[in-house]
């Protein structure tokens, strides 16, 4: 939502319940002094694709949307013959950027083909899901936690911290860390507060070179959006600042990864429905809270093909140990409470925390996935039975051990297959092609450890 000084997205009701025209997308660039806008979407894989437009032609944008050759944007289920992609802009994503450039803002589109919104757009697919949530009379409230890295890439290619006096073992919430990259940080910061999303934290996170900056929750598609954005704020600036940030999960085999932790909880007419006081398992969550729990653990592995969808995803939450001595990534489908080793941690009684995701996620298709996991626990009054603890949890199998497993668990679950075709038949066929074709892409090229393992080995 807009902040003191931009100006406002949402229609506005007067105290004689008149309902006041919304200004137009030109009305609300030219009273921000904006003089170009982002038209952005992002396919599949979370790229960001965009059009600058000048505000003078904002209407056209408006009511006409602007084109884009399909095929050329990337991963959005379209080849060199189809229509056009259109990109119809969502007015109340619009978001000012003048920390970016002066005079720039961001609109977030919903893609259209031949007037009919795209199926594989991802989008698309969670607002049908949120559809299909309030159809139950419910809505999805959505936190995410964005980790990642500042580093700098060496001619030779090789990484390393932007900053070279990050050296610790255990830099966690190194408090000279934070400092160093102060203006950074604060940067972020000052655009997420102008913006009213309410960034309330900013460190250092367990690994060398790695931060995170938090924000408030809000429904689930403005918070899809504002990950979309903040990923783009955060890369643009790092660059101005000489830096390359990164949302690569696993960027340093001996180091921890990075997560997209996504804080989930369901609400119907502005009252939340997850906290119970009379919950005898003691976490304080209602029966509709555990049974959605319930539907995203039945599911979790084929949800990590959409949680953790890159080769380098399983790096992370494959790894046993790191410089500082923990992963913080889960290794299977438990439970539990204030304690991160479990796929899904209960923080408080107001949400459940998923940690299966990474840097590598788009936001639309994990939250997607994880509502159709959960609406299907209710459907089905899935009982996620006692917490896993100690031996119990080592006695469960391990989430999916690469990216083909992930694929071949999404395949094999029909429901979050039907999350991610909700918009359109097609799309979860298509998107685990294109992880089967990632992974034997990788599979297939031969690096460092096969030459410092094999070459004089026989």
């Amino acid at each position: 939502m807009a902040s003191e000084g931009f100006t406002l997205v949402r229609t506005e009701q007067g105290s004689d319940g008149a309902v006041a025209s919304t200004p137009s997308l030109a009305e609300r660039a030219r009273a921000d002094g904006v003089r170009f806008l982002l038209a952005l979407f992002v396919d599949l894989t979370g790229k960001p694709c965009a059009k600058l437009v000048p505000v003078e032609a904002a209407d056209e944008l408006q009511h006409e949307g602007v084109g884009f050759a399909g095929y050329a944007v990337g991963a959005i289920g379209q080849q060199p013959s189809d229509p056009d992609l259109v990109a119809i802009p969502d007015l109340e994503s619009y978001t000012p950027l003048p920390w970016v450039r002066e005079g720039l803002a961001l609109v977030h589109c919903d893609p259209h083909v031949e007037g009919v919104p795209w199926h594989f757009a991802p989008r698309v697919i969670l607002k049908t899901l949120i559809a299909e949530a309030e159809s139950r009379d419910l809505e999805l409230f959505a936190g995410a936690e964005v980790e990642y890295f500042l580093v700098h890439r060496a001619d030779d290619g090789t990484l390393a911290p932007a900053d070279g006096k990050d050296v610790e073992a255990r830099p966690c919430y190194d408090a000279r860390g934070l400092t160093r990259m102060y203006d950074h940080l604060t940067g972020i910061s000052t655009a997420m507060n102008a913006l009213g999303w309410g960034n309330y934290a900013n460190d250092h996170e367990d690994a060398n070179g790695q931060f995170e900056q938090n924000f408030a929750y809000a429904d689930a598609l403005t918070t899809a959006d504002r990950v979309i954005t903040a990923r783009y704020l955060i890369s643009v600036l790092a660059e101005q600042r000489g830096m390359t940030a990164t949302f690569m999960p696993k960027p340093f085999a001996d180091r921890t990864g990075s997560g997209m932790h996504l804080h989930l909880s369901l609400w119907r007419d502005g009252a939340a429905l997850f906290p119970d006081a009379t919950d005898d398992r003691g976490f304080g969550l209602s029966e509709l809270a555990y049974r959605f729990l319930g539907g995203i653990l039945d599911h979790a592995p084929g949800l990590q093909a959409v949680l953790a969808p890159t080769v380098n995803s399983y790096k992370r939450t494959g790894a046993t140990s790191t410089r500082s001595g923990a992963t913080w990534s889960p290794r299977r489908a438990t439970y539990g409470g204030n304690d991160r080793t479990h796929f899904v941690r209960i923080p408080d009684h107001h949400r459940i925390e998923l940690r299966g995701g990474d840097g590598s996620a788009n936001p639309y298709l994990a939250l997607a996935a994880a509502l159709a996991a959960g609406l299907d626990g209710i459907a089905r009054d899935v009982d996620p039975g006692a917490p896993a603890t100690g031996p119990d949890a080592v006695a469960l199998p391990d989430l999916p051990p690469t990216l083909l497993h992930a694929v071949e668990a999404l395949a094999a679950d029909p429901v979050v297959r039907a999350g991610l075709d909700a918009a359109g038949p097609g799309v979860a066929e298509y998107f685990a092609t294109l992880k089967r074709e990632e992974f034997l892409d990788w599979h297939g090229t031969v690096g460092p450890w096969e030459h410092d393992r094999y070459l004089t080995a026989f």
